[in-house]
């Protein structure tokens, strides 16, 4: 299922239709073609090899690099969508309608219309309906990059620095990362309880509902049970809409069985949903878009190959360097959170991939080893392409 979720933005940087088609960049569509491969790689391989799966909680593991990757290419491919932009109106029109397609097919997907083999039912209970995913989390960071790169590109000086010509960009995901810092360091959490019945957490299901405390009253604490991000998408969207299967069910504290059960001697949050792509999370996720626009505008306003990449590399390894900073003084390299020190560290290794496969491929021209992952970025898709999603 993960791997049709992404589908719809692997063409997300298809250029307006003009009378001269622009010739498209392979070291875009390959990299567009390992996102694919990992994404594949971690939903089926997961779970025979769990250290390529994702990290239960803090830390990283292949799985954890999927997204950001993805959120990488929505943002360099926006630099080349909106390259020229004569009717801002019009732009702004059409990136709005995109990101609602995207939002409500992630509803659509994630949402429980969709069910499994042994659990169809008929309809879609919308007191219990999912309104976030990964779809929805995209579309979160493809908006926020849209208008920044239609409303708040200086264009009259491409002969000045990239960080001259869009600061108002860095104003923006400056603002959004103090916002999300504050609200995950500053609010406080009290106690709080919940009510799951047996049938979602049993093999043998019942009618029996459990009620649940959790002991907080804390501020700023970044375990699974009293964040602010949980608490925040709690009193949002309602604990019945978050995701029922947390990954931090797989911490050693929740003893959970193979089968994917948790006893009800494990603490009382390992029972609680929890959504990875929730409302607080999904400020970093916009910011990580925001900084593969500016890695993209190196790509549609320079051209010399050499140029091109000494910005990309001094980039991520200030990016890289940053947040490994932030991480040995305190702030987790967490996904479900997705905390500074993730955003930034992901962000800088989707920087250092590209740059290597643009040299590769763009630079030195050795396109025949990345063919195969060329062909998946590039034709995997029509379908989704030919309803311009």
């Amino acid at each position: 299922m993960a791997d049709l979720l992404y589908m719809p933005l692997l063409d997300i940087e298809e250029q307006p239709r003009t009378s001269k088609k622009t010739p498209r960049v392979a070291s875009l569509d390959v990299f567009r073609g390992l996102c694919v491969f990992l994404m594949m790689l971690v939903d089926y391989g997961g779970a025979i090899f769990p250290i390529i799966a994702h990290s239960p909680w803090n830390g990283l593991h292949l799985a954890d690099f999927v997204m950001p990757f993805f959120l990488f290419i929505a943002g360099v491919s926006l630099a080349l969508v909106y390259k020229r932009v004569p009717n801002r109106i019009e732009a702004t029109r059409k990136a709005v309608l995109r990101a609602a397609e995207l939002f409500l097919l992630g509803v659509i997907l994630q949402g429980g219309y969709l069910h499994g083999i042994n659990s169809l039912t008929y309809g879609v209970d919308m007191k219990r309906i999912r309104w976030l995913g990964i779809l929805q989390r995209i579309s979160v960071g493809y908006i926020f990059a849209a208008l920044c790169e239609v409303w708040l590109s200086c264009r009259s000086q491409r002969d000045a620095s990239f960080l001259k010509s869009y600061y108002w960009h860095w104003g923006v995901a400056f603002s959004l990362s103090a916002m999300y810092l504050g609200l995950l360091y500053g609010l406080y959490v009290p106690d709080w309880q919940f009510e799951m019945s047996n049938a979602t957490s049993s093999v043998i299901p019942t009618n029996q509902t459990y009620v649940y405390m959790v002991k907080c009253s804390v501020r700023g604490d970044l375990g699974p049970a009293c964040n602010s991000a949980g608490m925040i998408d709690r009193y949002v969207l309602g604990i019945d809409h978050l995701y029922k299967k947390p990954v931090y069910r797989n911490l050693k504290e929740c003893n959970m069985s193979t089968n994917g059960q948790v006893p009800e001697s494990s603490p009382s949050w390992c029972h609680a949903p929890f959504d990875p792509e929730g409302v607080l999370s999904s400020i970093t996720a916009a910011v990580a878009c925001i900084i593969g626009l500016q890695y993209g505008h190196s790509l549609a306003h320079l051209q010399d190959h050499k140029q091109r990449m000494q910005n990309w590399i001094l980039f991520s390894l200030s990016l890289l360097l940053v947040g490994l900073l932030l991480a040995a003084k305190g702030d987790p390299v967490n996904k479900s959170l997705y905390t500074f020190s993730y955003m930034l560290i992901t962000s800088a290794s989707a920087g250092i991939t590209y740059s290597a496969i643009y040299l590769l491929v763009d630079v030195y021209g050795y396109r025949c080893l990345t063919f195969f992952l060329e062909w998946m970025g590039k034709h995997s898709f029509e379908y989704f392409r030919s309803h311009n999603l």
